[in-house]
C-alpha cells in the first residue's frame, strides 16, 4: 500500500473518479472512504458556493476525500460553426418547447472563486483536468496543505504537469468514460492500452501515479497496479451504486441491451467524451464542431430536458468501455469486488 493513499487512512488502493453532472455525491464520496478508499467531489460544472456546501457535507462526515477542477483550456468554435450546429440541435429542442443559446457562452466554469475556496478551505486532495494550472496556483494549494494532481493522457502532458509542480498524476487511458482529460482536445485521444500508457508516463516521470480508464474489474486493478501505478481509480463502475447521483434513465441505460456500445463524441460538449451510443451521437457527431464550452452549454438545456423525461435518445450517456460490470449494489460491495485480487 503506497503512502500516497495510506497517509489518508486508506486501506485500499481504489479512488472514486470525480463525475461531473450529479454521479460524485457527498454520499458517495464518503461511502468510497468508509469502503477503504478515497474519493472525489467534482467541482466541475458548479458553482463555488455550491461546491463548499458539497465539501462541508462530506468534511462532516470525518472523511479523507479530494475535490476535481476543470482548468479553462478553451476550445472556441468559430461564429459560424457554432450557428450552424445550433440550428442543427434545435430541431430536437423543439419538441421540448427550448430555445438553445444562439451565441456561444464562453466562461472559466468560476475557477478562480473555486480556487480561492480551496485555499481558505482546504481538502486533503485536489487534482485538475482539461488544463495545467499555473505554478502559482500549485503551490498555493500546497501551502494550505494539499496534495495537488493533474490528470494526464501521455508521457508530455506528464512532463507539463511535471514541470508545475504537482504531487502525483492521474493517467488516464482512452477507454475512460466521460470527458476525455486531454490537453489537446481539438483530436481524438491516441489509442492505446492502460499498463502501456502508465509505463511510457513512467519512463518520462519520478512522480506517483494514479491509474484511471477502463478499470471495472478485480483483473483491470491488479494490472493497473502491476503496471506500476499506486492505485487505482473508477468512475464508470460507480453509476449504478446505491450512493450514486447518476440520474434513473443513465443507470438504466448503463444496463440495457438496446445500449451495447460506447463511442468517443464531441456532439454533447464539444470536446472529446465517451458515452453510449444513441440516437445523438449518430445523428450529431459528424456534425459537431470542436468548441468546448460553448457546445456544453449549447445542449445543457436540452440534455436536462431529456433527463427528465427520460429519452435515452438525446441524453448523455457518459460510460468507459467496460459499463457492463457496473453492479446495482452498495459502493462497498463493489469496492470489496474489485480488491479481490489484492
Amino acid at each position: 500500500m503506497s503512502t500516497l493513499l495510506s497517509d489518508l487512512g486508506a486501506d485500499l488502493p481504489l479512488i472514486a473518479a470525480p463525475m461531473a453532472g450529479g454521479p460524485s455525491t457527498p454520499e458517495l464520496v464518503t461511502a468510497a472512504a468508509r469502503a477503504g478508499g478515497l474519493g472525489f467531489l467534482a467541482g466541475g460544472y458548479k458553482t463555488a458556493q455550491a461546491l463548499a456546501g458539497q465539501v462541508h457535507t462530506t468534511r462532516a462526515e470525518g472523511v479523507s476525500f479530494g475535490v476535481n477542477l476543470f482548468v479553462p483550456n478553451p476550445l472556441p468554435a468559430s461564429r459560424e460553426a457554432y450557428a450552424r450546429y445550433a440550428r442543427e440541435v434545435q430541431g430536437e429542442a423543439d419538441r421540448y418547447g427550448l430555445t438553445l443559446p444562439e451565441e456561444p457562452i464562453e466562461d472559466d466554469d468560476h475557477r478562480t472563486d473555486k480556487i480561492d475556496l480551496l485555499t481558505s478551505s482546504p481538502v486533503p486532495w485536489v487534482s485538475f483536468t482539461f488544463g495545467i494550472p499555473d505554478r502559482a496556483v500549485v503551490s498555493a494549494l500546497r501551502r494550505a496543505g494539499s496534495t495537488v494532481l493533474q490528470c494526464v493522457t501521455s508521457a508530455d502532458e506528464a512532463r507539463r504537469a511535471a514541470d508545475a509542480g504537482v504531487d502525483a498524476l492521474i493517467v488516464q487511458a482512452p477507454a475512460a468514460g466521460r470527458h476525455s482529460a486531454t490537453l489537446t482536445p481539438e483530436r481524438p485521444p491516441v489509442q492505446v492500452s492502460l499498463p502501456d500508457l502508465i509505463a511510457g508516463v513512467r519512463s518520462a516521470v519520478a512522480l506517483p501515479l494514479i491509474a484511471t480508464g477502463g478499470i471495472t474489474t478485480a483483473t483491470d486493478v491488479a494490472g493497473a497496479l502491476g503496471a506500476g501505478a499506486q492505485a487505482a481509480m473508477v468512475g464508470t463502475v460507480l453509476l449504478r451504486t446505491h450512493e450514486s447521483g447518476a440520474s434513473a434513465p443513465h443507470k438504466a441505460a448503463l444496463a440495457d441491451p438496446a445500449f451495447d456500445t460506447t463511442v468517443v463524441t464531441r456532439a454533447f460538449i464539444g470536446r472529446p467524451a465517451r458515452a453510449l451510443r444513441n440516437h445523438f451521437t449518430d445523428r450529431y457527431d459528424a456534425l459537431a464542431p470542436a468548441g468546448y464550452p460553448a457546445l456544453h452549454h449549447l445542449t445543457s438545456p436540452l440534455r436536462k430536458a431529456a433527463t427528465a423525461a427520460a429519452d435515452t435518445r438525446l441524453i448523455h450517456l457518459w460510460a468507459g468501455t467496460g459499463h457492463r460490470q457496473a453492479k446495482a449494489e452498495s459502493i462497498a460491495d463493489t469496492f470489496a469486488h474489485l480488491a479481490d485480487q489484492l
